[in-house]
């Protein structure tokens, strides 16, 4: 049970190459490119079988600048999709006009809009709060209509393993990951994290070898092998309780782990699977997006708490935290209050798109200021994703590219 004595996590050992290649033009591309930079940059990184190489070792980020979108990604239709949790639908808006031009039903309780790794598709996790009912539903970029929807058992939210070959659909009722074939869905195997209590969000290392998952419900985090598909270990947070997003610092060292009990974000070494910090933002510390240039941290502080049962929504807003320094640089509060949860930057950097999860809006904030346009969507916007996106390929979540 979450809340024991700490588990010790174990060294991520060389896995052996897997047979097989992801067999769509992204991939082919990226496997034909060398699998590490040039021997004179240093700390070049060795990569897993399959997964595009490293640009630039000091940012894992740098492809997902200002200019870097594909040519065939760059062809999309740009906008803004917002999957409603208690609406049942995905409102669509175009940020030329900051309006919601479209509106469809999906399956019961999406939660999260996520590019996938080839960037062909964005899929509406559904995951009918933890019933057997869940649900995957296609998008088709280029037109912004919905595909047929796909059964899956509890997507509450879902990744990509850096060489391409899995989706991992975050079952979080289940405490459980499934790996799953990137595009049939397929199910090809099951990781059991019995000690993950609410299992949700994740991050990968900079070799594509592991990934850290958050426990939201008991302050918990869990490392998995991603080449061999099992748990490496568990480490208990000092203090918080409530983990929530998690991302990977752009030197590839340090993890980001949100907090919404503890305000603010912990740090962790990725490689000892051991805490190294702390830093304070804001009240109900949620979400974590890399800034274009890679040099910035936006961190959204929910600011939510229940009042008789009720999200009742206090203090809102977002912190800006400096790589280089972990320093807070800039606080931008949410005008009256608000929700801010999950969502991404737009891909020229100059705008962050968040959820108003429980004021029913979505936000739009000025990166340079801080300033924000509120826009009416669905009831309980949750994990919304901007496109057209910079970027070689999509490792899951509401849009986290490299």
């Amino acid at each position: 049970m979450v809340g024991g004595a700490q588990a010790h996590a174990q060294q991520v050992n060389p896995a052996p190459a897997a047979e097989g290649a992801p067999t769509d033009p992204v991939a082919a591309a990226t496997q034909a490119a060398p699998l590490a930079p040039p021997a004179s940059t240093p700390a070049a990184v060795q990569v897993i079988p399959g997964m595009p190489p490293v640009i630039d070792p000091s940012n894992l980020y740098s492809e997902t600048g200002v200019g870097h979108i594909a040519p065939e990604v760059a062809q999309d239709l740009p906008r803004v999709y917002v999957p409603n949790l208690r609406s049942n639908d995905v409102s669509v808006i175009d940020p030329a006009t900051n309006k919601v031009v479209d509106r469809f039903r999906v399956g019961r309780s999406p939660q999260h809009v996520v590019p996938s790794w080839d960037l062909r598709t964005l899929w509406v996790t559904n995951n009918a709060e933890g019933t057997t009912n869940g649900s995957l539903t296609p998008i088709d970029p280029r037109t912004g209509r919905p595909g047929q929807s796909v059964a899956v058992d509890d997507p509450y939210n879902m990744y990509f393993t850096p060489d391409g070959r899995s989706a991992i659909v975050v079952a979080e009722a289940r405490r459980r990951l499934d790996f799953r074939d990137p595009h049939s869905m397929a199910l090809q195997q099951s990781v059991e994290t019995p000690d993950c209590a609410g299992v949700n969000h994740a991050a990968f290392s900079a070799d594509g070898r592991y990934a850290i998952f958050t426990c939201e419900f008991g302050g918990h985090l869990v490392k998995v092998d991603t080449v061999n598909k099992k748990v490496l270990g568990y480490l208990k947070l000092s203090s918080g309780g409530m983990p929530q997003d998690i991302l990977v610092s752009p030197n590839g060292k340090t993890f980001y782990i949100a907090d919404m009990m503890a305000d603010g974000v912990f740090l962790v070494d990725g490689d000892s699977f051991k805490e190294t910090g702390f830093i304070h933002t804001g009240v109900g510390t949620h979400g974590l997006y890399p800034s274009r240039d890679g040099k910035r941290m936006y961190v959204a502080n929910r600011g939510s708490h229940k009042i008789h049962g009720r999200p009742h929504s206090h203090a809102g807003g977002v912190s800006v935290i400096d790589f280089g320094t972990n320093a807070v640089v800039a606080n931008w509060p949410i005008p009256g209050g608000g929700s801010p949860d999950m969502g991404n930057v737009s891909a020229d950097g100059k705008s962050l798109w968040l959820s108003g999860r429980f004021d029913d809006v979505v936000y739009r904030i000025n990166t340079a200021d801080g300033s924000v346009i509120s826009i009416p969507v669905g009831q309980e916007p949750h994990g919304l994703t901007v496109w057209p996106q910079p970027g070689r390929y999509s490792i899951g979540h509401t849009g986290i590219l490299r």
